[in-house]
């Protein structure tokens, strides 16, 4: 059993529900969203409350019924308070910089890198080493942070590259010096 899915989602007062059929509307003050849902769920409003269920039994079902739940419980806070994350560029001469939808990535490779920004995306530099990725849709944020970092991802010995803001480097001991 799906101890998440069964979970009903709390909906605020200023979020707008729309739900045909297997469709799913959210819209808030932060922007709208929509998902597509399997047939075998069903997806209800009850008392300012979404409710997930299962229209058959099967194992595949239920799992999918916690993800669902999930995903529109995501939509939900998305749309009511958006999704951020930071990332880090570490290493001399790292710099990064935005120019019109593009953002500029100098990064050790011989010409910089330059990234598209995806229009529900909104991505700010603070000074010249951080990056801060801001979106209402978790699952185009996560992405989008995942292909920047994809650009230089950091090393284990001096941890120069691109990292996120919470992610620890494992550091690897360089090899002993020769001469000494």
């Amino acid at each position: 059993m799906s101890r998440i899915g069964k979970e009903p989602i709390a909906v605020p007062a200023d979020i707008k529900i729309d739900i045909k059929g297997q469709n799913i509307t959210v819209s808030g003050k932060n922007g709208k969203l929509e998902r597509k849902i399997l047939p075998e769920l069903a997806v209800s409003m009850k008392d300012d409350q979404i409710v997930v269920e299962n229209r058959d039994n099967s194992k595949r079902t239920n799992a999918f019924r916690g993800m669902t739940r999930s995903l529109i419980n995501n939509m939900v806070v998305g749309v009511n308070e958006g999704f951020k994350k930071t990332l880090i560029v570490e290493g001399v001469g790292y710099k990064v910089n935005i120019e019109g939808k593009k953002l500029t990535l100098n990064v050790g490779y011989s010409n910089p890198v330059e990234f598209p920004i995806p229009d529900d995306v909104q991505i700010t530099v603070d000074g010249t080493n951080k990056i801060i990725v801001e979106s209402i849709d978790k699952e185009l944020l996560g992405l989008t942070s995942a292909r920047i970092r994809q650009i230089r991802k950091p090393e284990p010995y001096k941890g120069k590259g691109i990292r996120y803001e919470d992610e620890h480097i494992v550091r690897k001991v360089g090899k002993a010096g020769a001469g000494s």
